[in-house]
Parts: C-alpha cells; sequence; structure tokens
C-alpha cells in the first residue's frame, strides 16, 4: 500500500460510457475541494457492450498516475466487479460509487468526516430516491427482509455509494449478488458500521440494470449469508436445530398414531401420516448426521489453525 495514498475511488461500470468522463471530473473536484490529499480511481469494466472500455482508455491516457483500469472479458456481477477493485485499490480510504451519476459526488466530504468518528464502514441512504416504482418497490422489500434477518438496522443496504478503511474491505470475498450485504458481513466480523443519508440524482443517460429479476437472487444470497455469519462456526446448531424439529414432529405423529391404535383399534399401516411421521424421523437423522460432520471438519480446521499460529519459526 502506498503510505501516501489516502483515497481510492473503486466504480464497477456496465455500459455507463456517456457518464464516466463527468463522474470522473465530479470526483476530481470534490476531493481538491475537499482538500482530501491524494487519491486514485479504478474503473472496472464488468464486460460493457458499449463503449466504456474506450473511456477508461481515455481517462487513464490524460490522468496515467490516478486512473487505473480493469476489464473482464464478460459480464461477472457488481460483487465481482467490486472485488477485484478492492484487490487493487491502495488508499487507505476505500469510497465505492456507481458510475451512473445517479451518486452526488460532492458528499464524499461527509462518508470521511463519518468515518473519522471511529467508524469502518460508511453506508450512504438515499432517503429521496430518483427512480421508478418498478425498482424503488423491490428495493424497499429487499430492506425490511435483510434487517429483519440481519439484525443490521440500515436503511438502504443497495446504496453503492459507501466509504470503508482499507482493513475492512480485506475481509471480505465477494461474489453472486453478496455485495448488497457487504455492511452485514462486516458487522459479523465485529467492524463498525454507520449510515448517513445522501442526496440521489436522477438518472440521465442508460438504463437501470435492476430490478424485481434481481429479488430472486437477494433472497438466496439472504440465506447465505445468514448462515455464513451466524452458523458457519457452529454447523451443527444449525442443521441439529431443523434435524430435532423434524424428528420430532415424526415421533409425535407416531405416538399419536399407536394411541390410536391402542385406544381405537384404528388401524394406521396404510395412513399418509403414518408414512410423514417416518419420513420426518430419516430426514432429521440425515441432518443431525450432516451437522455432526460439520462440526467434525470444522474441528479439524481449528486445530490446523492453532497448530499454524504456534509456529514461531520454520526452516
Amino acid at each position: 500500500m502506498d503510505p501516501k495514498l489516502h483515497l481510492s475511488f473503486v466504480i464497477p461500470v456496465y455500459n455507463e460510457e456517456a457518464t464516466l468522463a463527468q463522474l470522473f471530473e465530479g470526483i476530481t473536484n470534490a476531493v481538491k475541494e475537499a482538500n482530501l490529499g491524494p487519491f486514485e480511481t479504478i474503473f472496472i469494466d464488468d464486460g460493457s457492450k458499449d463503449g466504456s472500455w474506450d473511456a477508461i482508455v481515455q481517462l487513464k491516457a490524460s490522468h496515467p498516475e490516478i486512473v487505473h483500469g480493469l476489464r473482464f472479458r464478460r459480464n461477472i456481477g457488481k460483487a465481482a466487479a467490486l472485488q477485484a477493485g478492492f484487490g487493487e485499490a491502495q488508499g487507505k480510504v476505500i469510497i465505492t460509487m456507481d458510475a451512473d451519476l445517479q451518486d452526488e459526488p460532492s458528499e464524499i466530504q461527509k462518508f470521511i468526516q463519518k468515518l473519522d468518528e471511529g467508524f469502518d464502514v460508511v453506508s450512504g441512504w438515499k432517503q429521496v430516491r430518483q427512480d421508478p416504482f418498478s425498482k424503488t418497490l423491490p428495493s424497499r422489500f429487499f430492506n425490511f427482509a435483510t434487517r429483519a434477518a440481519s439484525g443490521v438496522k440500515l436503511h438502504d443496504f443497495n446504496c453503492g455509494f459507501k466509504a470503508y478503511r482499507a482493513a475492512a474491505t480485506r475481509n471480505l470475498d465477494l461474489y453472486g449478488e453478496l455485495h448488497r450485504y457487504i455492511p452485514v458481513l462486516l458487522n459479523a466480523d465485529g467492524f463498525s458500521v454507520a449510515e448517513i443519508p445522501i442526496s440521489h440524482n436522477r438518472r440521465t443517460h442508460g438504463v437501470s440494470k435492476y430490478g424485481w429479476s434481481r429479488l430472486v437472487k437477494g433472497c438466496i444470497d439472504l440465506v447465505t449469508v445468514i448462515v455464513i455469519t451466524r452458523y458457519l462456526k457452529r454447523p451443527g446448531h444449525f442443521f441439529g436445530g431443523f434435524g430435532l424439529l423434524s424428528g420430532m414432529t415424526g415421533f409425535g405423529i407416531l405416538v399419536f398414531l399407536s394411541f390410536q391404535k391402542l385406544a381405537y383399534g384404528l388401524n394406521f399401516g396404510t395412513r399418509p401420516l403414518f408414512f410423514l411421521g417416518i419420513l420426518l424421523i430419516i430426514f432429521g437423522v440425515q441432518l443431525v448426521s450432516t451437522g455432526l460432520i460439520g462440526e467434525l471438519l470444522n474441528f479439524n480446521a481449528q486445530n490446523k489453525r492453532r497448530l499454524s499460529e504456534i509456529i514461531d519459526e520454520k526452516l
């Protein structure tokens, strides 16, 4: 890491040719006006089909020391673009922005000031969104579900305008749609998370890449995040809990059927409820067994980690 470099801007790009020069100019002016020190801008072209890469090349030619570009062979997704940008960033503070000009560069200083209060991550909150209803409604549903499931009290997990201390980004391993859950992942690792309200500009170029189609993927990834953050180091609790519930339900069904047989002489050998009870018991045993295997694997990994930590020197 360059000790003189204070800020790194990581900007995923997908078909935003018309906005990049104006965005870079806005960032440059904001940094200079606030006297924020040396900075770099990293554009990650996520397989754009327009002239976005050519625009990045032109910016690099005009500003070779502060503009850097990465280009994916195909469209992989925003999470992968952010992960690649974090890996290249050299600044002590890393700021992510969307490339569509809906984020306002003049508010960069607000993020820095909030970080200076002692937070590790500062997320933007678009209080008044300049987006169509087809985009805001799925976002509201997603934010509500994420708050309820994760316990992280942010209003706007989807906002791409965020600031991080560099140490926080080194703890991330993003893929799929996990960029939406960065505050949740970092909060689970002990990093402090804050939120500030920001303005939101109306899109004037290009089209939105998000909507209802991303909601399904986001919900599936939310389950992944909850499992990772809560049960990664105790898989027995996750699988065992469901296993015990399933097994006890199946056992209760069989006890109920046995009571009916003894008290009223009812035959249950061909009743669907009988087979459901057996199935639930078998399923419960399988889940508990899976949890135990997970605990054994986790125990083995922990032992290896302890061994590596006590080795002081190796020839």
